[in-house]
């Protein structure tokens, strides 16, 4: 007579498979995802390509800039003694832990550079569509 042998119940293979997949997910993300900010630059018109070069050291991977205008009137220009000058607001998608060190040195080269003025801000972004999006846009390229 040949032996039977008894087989192991499927549901528990299958617990312990799922189990082996989970930590081996678990071991690939150690970390939670970073997170971004939207980093909000305004400055003059002829400092544009400074600031986002400036920015980009940062590790942004996305930056585009949209063109401004103040909101004073001229008499207020003219008793503050400014100019009326056309500005560029810079957009740059950062990621958190880097924003408050691109906040330091934006404000250090507003203080030192000639016609360099400017004001930063940062937003945060609470949501995102699409893992290689988020990769490109969090400067992760591996995944991690």
């Amino acid at each position: 007579m040949a032996e039977i042998k008894k087989a192991t119940p499927v549901k528990s293979r299958t617990r312990a498979v799922r189990g082996v997949r989970l930590a081996a997910k678990a071991a690939d993300h150690k970390a939670a995802p970073q997170k971004l900010k939207m980093l909000i630059t305004v400055v003059d018109r002829n400092k544009t390509e400074f600031y986002m070069d400036l920015i980009q050291s940062f590790g942004v991977n996305m930056q585009f800039c949209a063109s401004a205008k103040g909101t004073a009137s001229s008499e207020i220009l003219s008793i503050m003694g400014l100019e009326e000058r056309e500005k560029k607001v810079i957009f740059s998608v950062i990621r958190e832990e880097e924003a408050p060190r691109a906040l330091r040195m934006l404000e250090k080269k507003f203080a030192t550079i000639k016609n360099g003025k400017g004001i930063a801000m940062t937003v945060p972004l609470s949501s995102m569509i699409g893992v290689s999006l988020y990769r490109f846009l969090s400067d992760n390229r591996k995944g991690g």
